[in-house]
C-alpha cells in the first residue's frame, strides 16, 4: 500500500506554519487542504484534546460566519496528532492567499471570551472536553510566534 501525501512530508524539518496539503478537484471545482501547523512536530509537546476542541468550535464558528470567506468553508478540524488543524476551502488557493484569515480567527480565539459556541450537551458529542483559556493561550503563542512573522520556511513545506 502506497503511503498517502501527508506522511510523505519531512515531519522532522516541519515548522509551524500554513502549508497547502493538498488539491483535489471536485467536478469543476478544486479543493484546497491547508495543514495549519501550531506546534512543531515530534520538538514539541502536542496540544491536550481539550483545548484543540474549543479551537475547533470556536475556529468553525469563526470562519462559517466570515463576511468574505464563509461561503467556501467546506471543513476545519484537528489533526490526529495534535500538532495542528486542517482547513478546506472551495477554491484554488496558496498558503499566502489566506494568512489573514488564519490570523484574523486566531485573533478572535486568543480574545474569545464567554460560552463557547456549541458547548453543550445538546450540541456537541462531548461538550464537557473544552479548555478556553489553554485556548486562548495558544492562540496568542501561535500569533506571537508564527503567524505575525510568517515567511517563506512557513508556507512551503520543506524538502
Amino acid at each position: 500500500m502506497e503511503k498517502i501525501t501527508s506522511f510523505t512530508i519531512n515531519h522532522l524539518k516541519l515548522l509551524p506554519g500554513i502549508y497547502v496539503s493538498r488539491k483535489d478537484q471536485a467536478g469543476n471545482a478544486t479543493i484546497t487542504t491547508f495543514d495549519i501547523r501550531m506546534t512543531q512536530p515530534n520538538f514539541e509537546p502536542v496540544m491536550n484534546t481539550a483545548e484543540m476542541h474549543t479551537i475547533e468550535h470556536l475556529g468553525a464558528t469563526f470562519l462559517r460566519n466570515h463576511e468574505t470567506f464563509s461561503s467556501r468553508i467546506l471543513y476545519f478540524g484537528p489533526m490526529g496528532c495534535r500538532t495542528g488543524f486542517y482547513l478546506l476551502l472551495a477554491g484554488d488557493y496558496e498558503s499566502k492567499d489566506i494568512v489573514s484569515l488564519v490570523t484574523e480567527m486566531f485573533e478572535f480565539i486568543r480574545d474569545f471570551a464567554g460560552e463557547v459556541p456549541g458547548a453543550a450537551a445538546r450540541d456537541c458529542g462531548n461538550y464537557l472536553d473544552m479548555n478556553l483559556p489553554m485556548a486562548n493561550y495558544v492562540a496568542k503563542r501561535f500569533l506571537d510566534q508564527t503567524l505575525y512573522g510568517i515567511g517563506e520556511k512557513q508556507l512551503v513545506y520543506p524538502d
